[in-house]
């Protein structure tokens, strides 16, 4: 029987010789798939569509289905426009993400032999080649505020405390199950799962929805970090992007503990 496995990227402003890598070795990861059709959509939501043209000259074999024109609707609401055409397999990929070519074809196969597992996680480095930690516990305000807009020194200061926040003790050489918090940079679900959770929170404009559906997910069924799955992720920073960022990431926590619980240290 052949698994559908739809995939959502959402796109502002795009970079496109990152988008073009992301897409590179999509592609490659695509061709490793057996048993598995793929469909590819693109949600741009910059203010003037320009990805068109460039993805026909580009990638016209991975047959992507382009959503423009609507604005901005923020990173959650892009992601929940193709909720109506979600397959057996669903994946939340970012547009700054590269992936091995076998990565697809070992996280499908992984579903298959666990049918417990709902939400898989991949390994990650960064494009400085160091690795990122993609699974993280419960946090609190003083774990986001240290890592996020804290100087190095001090942050070095409390580097056992984030490490023990973004679970820097996890083995990166095994499969390891249950992690609370998953990031939203892949994120692979099983179809049925993504479609009966309603996707992503709308509430969130940027930031912390993938803390959120994390959480629910794990609520209905079991997450999984599958070293085997392995990526180059470039995002990140928040403090560093801007003035905007730094509003959106705090709004988008304010909404995040009123709706989990307020944890302060």
């Amino acid at each position: 029987m052949t698994t559908l496995l739809s995939i959502c990227i959402v796109t502002y402003s795009q970079d496109l010789a990152v988008l073009q890598a992301t897409l590179e070795s999509l592609r490659a990861a695509v061709a490793h798939l057996s048993d598995t059709k793929t469909d590819i959509t693109i949600v741009d939501n910059s203010p003037r569509g320009s990805l068109s043209d460039w993805l026909r000259e580009n990638f016209r074999d991975l047959s992507i289905h382009l959503l423009t024109g609507h604005g901005n609707v923020g990173f959650a609401r892009a992601n929940n426009m193709v909720l109506d055409n979600i397959g057996d397999l669903h994946l939340v990929l970012n547009p700054d993400v590269v992936l091995s070519p076998d990565s697809l074809e070992n996280a499908v196969q992984f579903l298959k032999l666990h049918p417990e597992c709902g939400l898989l996680t991949p390994s990650a480095l960064g494009t400085d080649g160091i690795r990122q930690y993609l699974c993280k516990r419960y946090p609190t305000v003083f774990d986001l505020a240290l890592r996020g807009f804290a100087p190095k020194r001090l942050r070095q200061l409390f580097q056992k405390r984030l490490d023990r926040y973004q679970m820097a003790d996890m083995p990166d050489n095994e499969v390891f199950w249950d992690p609370p918090i998953v990031s939203g940079c892949f994120m692979l679900f099983r179809g049925e799962i993504f479609r009966n959770l309603a996707g992503f929170d709308p509430n969130y404009f940027l930031y912390f929805e993938d803390f959120d559906l994390s959480i629910r997910a794990a609520q209905v069924t079991r997450i999984a970090f599958l070293p085997t799955v392995k990526i180059v992720h470039g995002g990140g920073d928040a403090a560093r992007k801007g003035l905007w960022h730094v509003e959106q990431f705090i709004r988008s926590g304010w909404v995040f503990y009123r709706k989990f619980g307020f944890r302060l240290i």
